[in-house]
């Protein structure tokens, strides 16, 4: 009878101990899966955004151009202000998917995208005025920000 009782137990050990492991190993799975998830909709989301700045400084960009050289720059303009309202909803996703040094971040291109749109609303404002916002130095704080919250290295690999 004690040996059968040693037995049954050891079944109930093994069997509970089983259960435990793969327990642990479904939600240790269950957590990357949703860290895989978030972080591609993270970087897609990056990548919206900061593709609509780049078409806020490409069309204002433009439309300084198109003011040097005496054209119209409606067109450019529209393009602008099209971009920028794009913009305006992806930064809400971002800030909700990303950490604080990237919000940060983003806050500050922010404020330089708005100095350039400021900028390039004013008639009279051409290449010469849009150059020394300091737009780009901020999409580089952002991007290392960004990658920093992707956890992708900054540095290229040895091969």
């Amino acid at each position: 009878m004690a040996t059968q009782i040693f037995t049954l137990l050891g079944v109930l050990i093994g069997a509970l101990t089983s259960y435990f492991a793969t327990t642990m190993a479904e939600r240790a799975k269950f957590r990357r899966e949703m860290a895989t998830r978030w972080d591609e909709r993270k970087l897609d989301t990056y990548i919206d955004y900061l593709t609509c700045i780049k078409e806020i400084q490409r069309a204002a960009m433009a439309a300084g151009r198109a003011r040097d050289e005496g054209a119209d720059a409606a067109e450019a303009l529209s393009d602008m202000e099209e971009s920028e309202n794009r913009r305006s909803v992806l930064f809400e996703t971002f800030v909700l998917l990303s950490d604080e040094r990237a919000a940060t971040a983003a806050h500050t291109v922010n404020q330089r995208t708005w100095e350039l749109l400021r900028t390039t609303r004013n008639p009279s404002s051409g290449v010469a005025e849009l150059r020394p916002i300091p737009l780009v130095e901020a999409l580089n704080v952002l991007h290392e920000a960004a990658r920093s919250d992707l956890t992708i290295s900054s540095s290229i690999p040895d091969r």
